[in-house]
């Protein structure tokens, strides 16, 4: 079986610089190509790589994304910065690209992953629930990329199971005390010197609460789901928004 040409765009930075460790050293994969923020994507092409790794930053995450699906390269995105409208364009793109695929990815850790999808299982059973991430103070934006898709999914949840509005009685916060609002699910980050990334996820009835936390304490613990992707966008197509979508749960 041949080896998975594998480019990463963005590979000077802390998340790009630990990919292409990774992918040398992961069997089946071969880096073809590690671009820098000066590099031009076609070297992408002239490597014939089959999968795109693009961990670059919000601001170029689009453009690069397009050029790549333009020309029919699967793509794992680790770039944070896609909202809706940006999500609907790459679904349109990939419309008229049948056979190619992007995943993108709002965390590549296992554990985050797993506790994402305990907070959907969960988010039914309990009427308060909120989310606070904790990250490094170089992170880019606010909240993170996880916080956001936790909320949605949580707040899908809660509205497939009818469940209403979570209680708050607030009435005055002009400080923004409470937080990002998404999709009904209020969001705090916190941006902390020794800190890596972390998340918590409260919920709470009455006379009970249940909070789940996910600790990265390396950029090392992303890889597994990077290389997990990477192997897997090979046999799929179109648009997938969360590493679960390649797992098995």
């Amino acid at each position: 079986m041949s080896e998975i040409r594998v480019a990463v765009i963005g590979a000077q930075g802390r998340m790009g610089s630990h990919a292409v460790a990774a992918i040398e050293e992961a069997e089946g994969l071969a880096l073809v190509a590690a671009l820098g923020s000066a590099d031009s994507l076609d070297a992408v092409l002239d490597a014939q790589a089959d999968v795109a790794v693009e961990l670059t930053v919000p601001r170029a995450t689009e453009d690069n994304v397009r050029f790549l699906v333009e020309h029919g390269i699967d793509t794992v995105v680790g770039t944070t910065g896609w909202d809706a409208e940006r999500l609907s364009r790459l679904e349109s793109l990939l419309a008229e690209h049948p056979g190619t695929a992007v995943l993108i990815a709002p965390n590549f850790s296992i554990g985050a992953v797993l506790a994402m999808h305990f907070a959907e299982l969960a988010a039914k059973y309990f009427d308060s629930a909120e989310v606070v991430e904790i990250h490094h103070p170089r992170k880019l934006d606010a909240p993170s990329g996880t916080a956001v898709h936790t909320a949605q999914r949580i707040a899908a949840a809660r509205s497939a199971a009818g469940l209403p509005a979570v209680p708050d009685a607030t009435e005055s916060d002009p400080h923004g005390a409470r937080g990002a609002v998404i999709d009904g699910i209020h969001v705090h980050a916190v941006r902390q010197l020794g800190m890596n990334a972390s998340e918590e996820i409260h919920f709470g009835a009455d006379g009970e609460a249940l909070t789940l936390r996910t600790d990265t304490f390396s950029t090392s613990a992303f890889m597994p789901g990077i290389i997990t992707a990477v192997r897997e966008i090979g046999g799929r197509e179109g648009l997938a928004v969360g590493l679960e979508n390649y797992l098995t749960l």
